[in-house]
């Protein structure tokens, strides 16, 4: 018997390593006027649930290096069993010898509609679609994993991006809107397949080089500078070809307030080439690069 218990301790102790995201799950039903505000919690509980205890990599991974997330679902009509809201998602991830969370991933999603009825189990099946909330929720998971996995090691999110790509391919047999290039041109459809696209390498390998400047901060605070400014700079090719692209903006979202931060105190490098820079590629952040000045 006392093999037995010890066996189950140790299996629960390996499940409980395998789970790789630490995500704060918020459901806001404020909106809502007359509601049974119990079903929310219920489902918030759910979802917290599903996206931290599923093994999305079949890694282990220790509890300090869980990645930081959140996903914050507001939820504007209900009827019955039947759903609308939208979901933002986050995530950060730490700087090397620094108590500092840089944000990789700042996305909101408003093509977010499911069906949920209370206490029913999340169960992800790869291969079918039973639940277009269950594949929003491990959609982005993947990506979560795929963009913080990217900030590492060049292109070291494409098994994450493909598991994601392979949730959207599947899903688009659901129905549901955000799946396909024909609902919008800014959706998970394009978000997913502009990250495997080779015509986008230029995003991924500034969000590398990015966060290889950004973790040279403790040791030399200039030359870390000088090389975030130069992976901002390579944004430029992109910009070319594909001006205002959909990644860029997703980019942005997430890095637009830290960049601002980043160059407007510490040791001084030259900064005017780099705001032409941002506006040039970023045109719709042209009153935060306003805010760069020594």
């Amino acid at each position: 018997m006392n093999k037995i218990i010890t066996f189950l301790l140790l299996l629960t102790s390996g499940l409980s390593q395998a789970q790789q995201l630490n995500c704060t799950v918020t459901v806001n039903a404020q909106k809502l006027s007359n509601a049974n505000q119990q079903v929310f919690k219920t489902l918030e509980a759910s979802v917290s649930e599903f996206v931290n205890k599923t093994d999305w990599t079949g890694q282990s991974f220790k509890q300090n290096e869980k990645i930081n997330c959140s996903m914050y679902i507001t939820v504007l009509s209900n009827n019955s069993d039947q759903f609308t809201a939208t979901i933002q998602v986050q995530s950060s991830r730490p700087v090397f010898n620094s108590s500092y969370s840089s944000p990789v991933l700042n996305y909101n999603d408003k093509d977010f509609s499911f069906r949920y009825t209370e206490f029913e189990n999340l169960i992800f099946n790869p291969t079918s679609f039973d639940s277009n909330l269950v594949s929003v929720l491990a959609f982005y998971s993947n990506i979560i994993l795929g963009m913080d996995a990217d900030t590492f090691v060049l292109q070291s999110g494409n098994p994450y991006f493909e598991a994601a790509q392979n949730i959207s391919n599947v899903a688009q047999q659901g129905g549901y809107k955000g799946w396909t290039q024909s609902d919008s041109n800014q959706n998970r459809y394009f978000l997913i397949n502009d990250l495997l696209s080779p015509t986008f390498i230029d995003i991924r390998q500034t969000l590398f080089d990015y966060h290889s400047g950004i973790d040279l901060m403790s040791q030399d605070l200039k030359s870390s500078k000088e090389k975030i400014k130069t992976s901002l700079s390579n944004l430029s090719k992109l910009n070319k070809s594909r001006p205002n692209a959909f990644l860029t903006r997703v980019f942005f979202d997430a890095k637009s307030d830290e960049i601002v931060s980043i160059f407007s105190g510490g040791p001084s490098i030259s900064i005017t080439d780099l705001v032409e820079n941002l506006n040039k590629v970023s045109p719709l952040n042209s009153t935060k690069w306003a805010l760069i000045k020594y």
